[in-house]
């Protein structure tokens, strides 16, 4: 089996995260909701079995080693990409059903924190943190 990576080329997780922006401004301006499943096959690809095509071809663009970039963590990401897909997955369902108050609701909150963690701030390692502050505070309480 092969061994996941304890952290990811920041360029890479960039990649995937304009990506996602990206598309999401594209649906809104096309209409076509179908445009989400690039991020979303490829973002539940990459929590699920490691592997998310975005990032994969982004690889062949590094021109330096990747160990030589900014690492991002992989579980973090794998968190993220988590959200990600969920927020995806209810943007097309919503505008799939014709629920279009739904789908914008979903895909503005993946685009807004997608852009956010482009400019430098992850919402999504913000509320990982805070969920395990939650939980390690809980188990100190039980005792």
């Amino acid at each position: 089996m092969k061994e996941k990576p304890l952290s990811i080329p920041r360029p890479l997780v960039r990649t995937n995260q304009w990506t996602i922006f990206l598309s999401v401004v594209l649906t809104w301006v096309t209409g076509q909701y179908v445009i989400l499943l690039i991020p979303l096959i490829s973002n539940v690809l990459g929590f699920t079995i490691g592997f998310n095509p975005i990032m994969r071809v982004a690889k062949l663009f590094l021109r330096k080693n990747p160990k030589e970039y900014m690492p991002e963590d992989a579980g973090q990401q794998r968190f993220n990409s988590s959200i990600a897909s969920i927020c995806l997955a209810g943007g097309l369902i919503g505008f799939g059903v014709g629920w279009e108050v739904v789908g914008y609701a979903f895909t503005i909150m993946v685009a807004v924190a997608s852009f956010i963690a482009i400019l430098g701030f992850c919402i999504g390692c913000f509320i990982h943190f805070q969920w395990n502050q939650y939980k390690y505070r809980r188990r100190q309480n039980s005792f």
